[in-house]
């Protein structure tokens, strides 16, 4: 949990921080994505000053079924 909230302090900082990410290009608003360790990936996106996390999943799934679950 510690370095969950550590990226979200993170993130509030530097908001651009994190990478585009290539599940959701496709869409009509940007998402970025940090992997917080080797195992979980924290997506979210950023509407005008407000941060929006979308979505926090496990990187061992199958990404693209993931990616559908969160539009």
């Amino acid at each position: 949990m510690q370095r969950v909230k550590d990226t979200e302090n993170l993130i509030k900082s530097t908001p651009n921080i994190g990478s585009i990410d290539p599940l959701y290009v496709d869409r009509a608003v940007s998402y970025r994505s940090i992997i917080i360790n080797g195992l979980n990936k924290l997506v979210y996106r950023i509407d005008n000053d407000i941060i929006y996390i979308v979505a926090f999943w496990d990187t061992r799934r199958e990404p693209k079924s993931q990616a559908l679950q969160t539009e």
